[in-house]
This record gives C-alpha cells, structure tokens and sequence, in this order.
C-alpha cells in the first residue's frame, strides 16, 4: 500500500477494528454501519469512504450476545500491517478478561501509538466504544488528555488512569462523565507555524476559544496545509484519540469522525439514512466550528 500522508483523498479510509472475544455487539456494529454507509460523493453510491478491516484471535469471534463474526485477519497480521490503516476502532464489552490477562487488543493499542509517534506525517485516529476506552487507559494512552465511557464504568475509568500515571509516571486524564464523546488532538490543517494551531480559519479568529466546544467539521473541507512539525509536537504524535460513552454514543462518535475525515454531508447523510439525530460530544484543546 503506498504511504499516505492524509486519509483525505477521494480513496477509501482504511479502518481496523479490533474485536476481542465477548465483545458488545452493538459496539461493533453501530460505527461499522455508519462507516460503511458513509459516501465521499453522495451523487455515487460506490464511492464508498471507508474499507473496514476486522481482526480478531481466530477465524470467528464471539459476542457477549453470543453472536459469531469472521474475522479478516489475525493479531500478528494485524500489528504487521498498522502501517495500512488510517483509524483504529477499539470495541467495549467483555473488558475485564482482556484487562486481566494483559490479551490483545492491547499490545495492538500501544503499537499504534507508537507507530504514530514514530511516524507523525501520517493522519491516524485511535476510536474506542464505550468501554474500549478501558483499554486505552490501561496501556497509558489517555495520560493527558480526556476521556469518557460508559456511565457505569466511569470509576473504574478513573482508576484505571490514575494506576497508570502512577505507574508511568504520566501525567493525569481528565475523566468526562456526561459527554457523549471526547475528541483529543483535533486535526485539522495548521497553515504556517507561526498561526495560531486552534483556528481554522482567519475569519474565525474573533471566535473565543474553548477547552470544550461543542461542534463538528469537515477536516476535507478545510483549505490550508497542516504542519507536520506542528503534529509531531502533540502529544502522541499528533494521533487523534476519540473516546465514547456508552453503546449508542459510539454512533455519535463515528459521525464525528465521518464528519472530520470526510464531510459534515457525508456525516449528515449517514445520520439521516439511520434516522439517527446526531448528538455532538466535545473537543478538546481546539477550536471546532
């Protein structure tokens, strides 16, 4: 697969979702529908946005349901072929086994990261569901930034981060609990380094930044050249991490990512085949408008 520097052309966005064994159903197959449905032109329904990916342990994984899904490829095939993909989708569900034996998704998790601290030219996003979010707090992912997840999990959430700053000796997450995702590291295009990184736009430069803007928009759409210095100075190299809160939210989190890697369109378009009304999470550290 030749590089790419940005998931933004006119080619599918190539997505791998890690599923563990009793994974939430409805983790997996809410963003996969809206990722599959998504249209980089909405005049051509084979102009598909995204290509989903699924990997697992074996050939079939089983949900918490106790509904069988094939999976494409294995772990290892998974860790060596990273470099493929744009967005890495981590489900909830079935937490505490993983968590206990230290399993796959997360050796998976952190290779990401890793590859995009290596390697910041490159777009990537990190999209957990619900209590996937569990996961990226194990492996210190969310030292840092914000975070949510499932209502019910948010204790467990806290700990989970705070054990690893302590152990790593990182700094603290910020643990969102009424939001119905958090978005760390907006990308969006910097223009020249010496603009402010969390405008978008000069005429949005009378516009108040937030640490917590509500809103979405269209990365695509956007008209200036991002700075790859600039994204390699963010925290994890620049790699977008969106946690959801529970189950359905993960809906609205994968519309905020067709939305930003596509178009606000696409993402409405998507909603609107659903019969979805797209509930809007929170951006950190940038200015979303």
């Amino acid at each position: 697969m030749a590089h790419k520097e940005s998931a933004v052309a006119d080619e599918p966005i190539d997505v791998l979702f890690a599923l563990h064994d009793k994974f939430n159903l409805m983790d997996f197959a809410g963003p996969l529908e809206v990722l599959t449905t998504a249209l980089h032109d909405q005049s051509d329904p084979a102009s598909k946005a995204f290509e989903v990916t699924i990997a697992g342990g074996s050939p079939t994984v089983i949900s918490e349901q106790g509904v069988s899904v094939q999976t494409q490829i294995n772990w290892k095939d998974a860790k060596e072929r990273l470099n493929d993909f744009d967005v890495l989708v981590v489900i909830g569900g079935g937490t505490d086994a993983v968590l206990k034996s230290k399993g796959e998704p997360l050796g998976l998790i952190t290779a990401y990261s890793e590859l995009q601290k290596s390697d910041p030219t490159r777009e990537r996003t990190l999209l957990s569901i619900c209590t996937g979010s569990l996961f990226l707090a194990q492996q210190g992912i969310l030292a840092g930034l914000s975070a949510t997840t499932h209502p019910d999990y948010i204790t467990k959430l806290e700990i989970l981060c705070s054990q690893a700053a302590t152990r790593d000796l990182g700094e603290r997450t910020d643990v969102v609990d009424d939001a119905r995702y958090v978005v760390n590291n907006l990308r969006f295009e910097l223009g020249d380094e010496d603009e402010n990184p969390y405008i978008r736009r000069k005429s949005d430069a009378g516009r108040r930044p937030s640490n917590a803007r509500k809103g979405s928009i269209s990365f695509k759409g956007a008209t200036r050249r991002e700075s790859i210095a600039r994204r390699a100075s963010m925290r994890l190299g620049g790699l977008r991490v969106i946690t959801s809160g529970g189950v359905a939210a993960g809906l609205d989190a994968t519309l905020y990512l067709v939305s930003v890697m596509v178009t606000e369109e696409s993402a409405n378009q998507v909603a609107q085949f659903m019969q979805l009304i797209w509930t809007k999470g929170i951006v950190v550290d940038g200015l979303d408008v």
